[in-house]
């Protein structure tokens, strides 16, 4: 309407006056290049974000694991020992001193991937810990070792029972 107005007076839009309408392919290409830049930067820190995220909640899957296995032992839940077994994909807190596969008790805990418990170092070998009914101290002591392609948390059990993280 204001060209059409200003073509009636006679006056002559300006080739850079507000009576210019659309964009230009030029304009549309540098839009498309500076949100491919955006794009390319943001995506892979938000990949990286999201497996940092995936690796604390491994983290904590874990150490929430030691703890509940810990209290109910020393609560004496069910007159018994509770113990956590350690697997790449997996945390199982079974009951008593020695894990079984397909114990009905089991309680299974799964690590999301790519999250995966990638080294366990516990005194005397193996992937089990139980802990002791009167004082809560563990079978073994060590560490467990969770990772991910870009990041890694260990987790330390010491002779006292607590768990710890670097």
């Amino acid at each position: 309407p204001a060209c059409s107005v200003a073509a009636a007076s006679g006056r002559q839009c300006l080739k850079h006056s507000f009576c210019r309408r659309g964009i230009t392919a030029i304009e549309i290409l540098v839009v498309i290049a500076v949100l491919g830049i955006i794009f390319a930067v943001a995506i892979p820190q938000f990949s990286k974000i999201r497996e940092n995220q995936v690796l604390k909640n491994g983290v904590a899957d874990v150490l929430s694991s030691l703890n509940k296995a810990r209290s109910q032992t020393l609560s004496s839940l069910d007159s018994s020992v509770y113990g956590v077994h350690f697997q790449s994909n997996q945390v199982i807190i079974f009951k008593g001193t020695g894990f079984l596969d397909n114990d009905t008790n089991n309680e299974i805990i799964n690590i999301v991937t790519p999250a995966t418990i990638s080294n366990i170092s516990l005194t005397g070998g193996g992937s089990n810990i139980y802990f002791n009914r009167l004082s809560g101290s563990p079978s073994v002591s060590g560490s467990v070792v969770i990772s991910s392609p870009n990041f890694t948390k260990t987790i330390t059990i010491s002779a006292t029972g607590t768990a710890s993280v670097d």
